[in-house]
């Protein structure tokens, strides 16, 4: 599972549509997007109730803590939140120690309240956690002793029997909607393939559920059979993180291919780099170089799978060697080409690209004293491997090769004991 935040806009617009499909909950809200390409006019002629109802302002930009860092505009009328956007679309904030540019808003009508309701579903192994409290709310933390929990197993439904503690306190009179609202609430989590579905507060609006603040997290590996319903879906980088120009690139083919290619740069001076195949592998690669203390020297973390084309692993392969080799540091660099044991992709296929890649970049990996570590199985790796040390031969880069005898993790070490040497003999 890879657990993706998305803004509250959106978890906003999927837990409306989907609560009414799946359980025929009809939830009173109402929420508007707002960046620097926004329309004002058009904006308020898509939303009407924009103009009819007094409003709030906040920035959709994945953290919390909003009304306590003076960030939300509260019972505004449409100019009045025009004029809160206008005032710090695109400004740095700081916000936890975090600051960055905020470039997104959500705005809903205002809704004056007393009860503040807490609820969260979260993914656990073996099924997720369910939470509840009446008294939820910015002080939610200070009353986490009022905080119910239980749990629901895998495949099942949150049952009657379940809820029964977590509203056991309620008034009577609003066990009912309450229970039909967590029901609901977990049918979209479950359907949607949310790993986290988090209310705080939501309360009552003429005796029926009304979230406030949402937050939501999506299993984005579930994209294949969810991307109908989740509809047209964004997942943003964490509040005050940018794209550097090659991980744009990247995320740019990712999004016109069937395949997966991922690309995040750790430390651009980094001395261990990966090219991993698989999602699995590829944390495996990642969480070992950081058990064997060389976390500081990993450079990025990376990933393709999916059978990309040899074009596009070839555009791959050439933007990862860029950013390995870019740092003039004269200190030993070792590349990782790795992965686990394929089932249906052709190796020798997929590492053409690669190898026009490290054809075309030789002489960049030659100043960057690099050397390649590969270890792969799968369908025709025996040639795919031969392919690649011939390729070291040729171009003159050392390149080491293994088959599936060899671990993924002892790859890892191989890497870090060549950079270890190499310093060794520097020293001396």
């Amino acid at each position: 599972m890879a657990r993706k935040k998305i803004r509250e806009y959106d978890s906003k617009r999927l837990l409306k549509e989907h609560m009414k499909r799946l359980a025929g909950v009809e939830l009173p809200m109402n929420a508007a997007q707002v960046t620097a390409e926004t329309d004002w006019s058009q904006l308020a002629r898509d939303n009407p109730w924009l103009t009819k109802s007094r409003l709030v302002v906040k920035p959709d930009m994945l953290f919390g803590k909003r009304g306590k860092s003076g960030l939300v505009g509260l019972n505004l009328d449409l100019e009045g939140v025009e004029e809160f956007v206008a005032q710090r679309l695109g400004k740095s904030v700081e916000v936890s120690g975090t600051r960055g540019p905020v470039t997104h808003f959500i705005v809903e009508p205002f809704v004056p309240h007393d009860d503040e309701y807490y609820l969260s579903i979260t993914s656990q192994r073996l099924g997720s956690d369910v939470r509840f409290s009446d008294a939820g709310g910015v002080e939610i933390e200070e009353n986490w002793d009022k905080v119910k929990h239980v749990f629901v197993p895998s495949d099942s439904p949150l049952t009657p029997d379940l809820m029964a503690p977590l509203i056991a306190t309620l008034p009577l009179e609003i066990h009912d909607v309450m229970q039909a609202f967590l029901a609901a609430a977990f049918a979209v989590y479950t359907d949607l393939d949310f790993s986290l579905l988090e209310m705080n507060p939501f309360t009552l609006v003429a005796g029926q559920p009304f979230p406030l603040d949402l937050r939501g997290e999506l299993d984005d590996t579930a994209q294949f059979k969810d991307f109908q319903k989740w509809g047209d879906i964004e997942f943003p980088l964490p509040f005050g993180r940018t794209m550097s120009l090659a991980e744009h690139h990247i995320h740019s083919l990712d999004e016109k291919t069937g395949a997966s290619l991922k690309l995040t740069i750790l430390n651009p001076k980094g001395r261990i780099w990966t090219m991993v195949a698989g999602g699995g592998a590829s944390v495996i690669y990642t969480d070992t170089v950081g058990d064997l203390g060389y976390a500081h020297e990993l450079g990025n973390y990376a990933e393709y799978s999916g059978a990309p084309s040899e074009d596009e692993t070839l555009k791959y392969a050439r933007t990862l060697v860029d950013c390995a080799t870019a740092d003039p540091d004269p200190r030993a660099r070792a590349l990782i080409v790795g992965g686990g044991i394929a089932n249906f992709t052709d190796v020798a296929a997929t590492f053409n690209g690669i190898i026009k890649a490290f054809r075309e970049k030789q002489e960049q990996i030659k100043a960057a004293h690099m050397r390649i570590f590969v270890r792969r199985g799968g369908p025709n790796y025996k040639t795919g491997l031969q392919k690649m040390k011939e390729l070291g031969t040729e171009i003159g880069v050392p390149i080491e090769v293994y088959g599936p005898e060899a671990s993924m993790t002892g790859i890892c070490k191989k890497a870090i004991d060549f950079i270890k040497e190499a310093d060794a003999k520097v020293s001396k």
